[in-house]
């Protein structure tokens, strides 16, 4: 038996103008890219969306659309065996 959870990760934020620069919006990325992988995802399959919008805010969505399993579930990534 495994804990494993068919439903999507997603990790996301919204920054207003002024509380984000290029530099930390590309760490801020990095940061939540690593979270999610580090949950089992393959790099390949983690989805991210930056939403620029025209005052200057930004919003951030780092996915992940973990597949629907029937089976094994132990040899899915980030399956975590009882």
């Amino acid at each position: 038996m495994s804990l494993y959870q068919p439903e999507p990760v997603e990790i996301s934020t919204r920054m207003r103008p002024g509380e984000w620069t290029e530099d930390s919006l590309v760490e801020l990325v990095d940061t939540y890219r690593r979270r999610v992988e580090e949950m089992g995802a393959p790099a390949a399959e983690v989805a991210t969306d930056i939403e620029r919008n025209d005052d200057g805010s930004v919003k951030v969505v780092v996915s992940w659309p973990k597949p629907a399993i029937a089976g094994n579930e132990d040899s899915v990534p980030g399956g975590q065996p009882l």
